[in-house]
This record gives C-alpha cells, structure tokens and sequence, in this order.
C-alpha cells in the first residue's frame, strides 16, 4: 500500500462516517478486513509513522486549545483522530498547527479530537484476518519527548499569543 492509498481508505471512511470518528474507525476496520495481512500491516506502518511524525509540542499547544486541555493520552487519540481527517488537514495541522483554525470546518469537543479507535484498527483487522497479534511494524519508534521547543500548556496568554487563530476562533 502507497502513500495515496493509504489517505484513499482514511478519506472514504471519514466522508462514509460523516466525521465520527468511532464509526469511521468501525469502517476502517471492516475496508482493512477486504485487504491481505501484509497490505494491513503496511497501513499500520504508514499511520504509525504519521501518529509519530506529528508527536511535536507545536501541535500539543494547538490539541490543549481544542480539547481545553490535552494529557498525554488526550493529546495521542487527538493525533490518531488528525490523521482521520485526511491528509490536507493532517499536513496542515503538523506544518502549521495554527493553520487548524483554517483547516477544520468545525470542532465539537464532544465528537471531534478523539480518535483512539483509529489508531487501534489496523491491529484489529490484522487479528480478525490472521488470529495473531500483529508483529513489529519495523519502523523507528516515537521520540520520548516531543519534538521541538516546549510550549506552557497550562498558559491560556502564551497558548494564545503563539496560536492566535485557534485561540480566536476556539476559545476567544
């Protein structure tokens, strides 16, 4: 599976699951389930990178405006669910995490942000298509901290002084 057609199922699954991101994962799995174990474990290796890729304080700061505060779990389904909404969302929000503001057409905070499901798919279709648990995806593992520099989650002036577009429209 490439690049395109990984964002192929993630798209067509969000669009069938009008943006819940619980059903799109429940579509998620049953698409993944019509492929062999190796084209699901090459999905799992494309969304793993991508949940790594965007592990930067940068977009943390920008999950703590959206969520109104993002603990560490918080902040891992909110990556999951950033790579449910496609890739321009996805790249614009781990470019740019201000550009959210932009990117997303809305954002309920009881629906939107949490994406844990999704990020458990492509284990549950590989074990429902082999009845093993998915071996090692063979891609280098997340950094321990975040990249970039730290950002004060906990500081409602700095979180809006560094993302002033997310703030205004989120939480202003």
């Amino acid at each position: 599976m490439d690049e395109t057609e990984f964002w192929e199922l993630v798209d067509a699954t969000r669009e069938a699951a009008e943006g819940d991101p619980e059903e799109q994962a429940d579509l998620l799995v049953d698409r993944l389930l019509t492929l062999d174990p190796e084209m699901v474990l090459d999905f799992a290796r494309h969304f793993e990178a991508r949940f790594n890729r965007a592990y930067t304080w940068d977009l943390w700061g920008a999950a703590s405006i959206l969520l109104d505060g993002a603990s560490d779990d918080a902040f891992d389904f909110f990556r999951c669910w950033l790579i449910g909404q496609g890739r321009e969302v996805y790249e614009g929000g781990v470019h740019d995490p201000d550009s959210l503001a932009d990117l997303l057409s809305d954002f309920d905070e009881e629906i939107d942000g949490d994406g844990e499901e999704l990020g458990y798919a492509a284990d549950e279709a590989y074990e429902q298509l082999t009845g093993t648990v998915a071996p090692d995806l063979g891609i280098p593992p997340a950094a321990s901290e975040p990249l970039g520099a730290p950002v004060d989650l906990e500081s409602d002036r700095l979180l809006a002084e560094r993302y002033p577009k997310l703030w205004d429209r989120f939480r202003g």
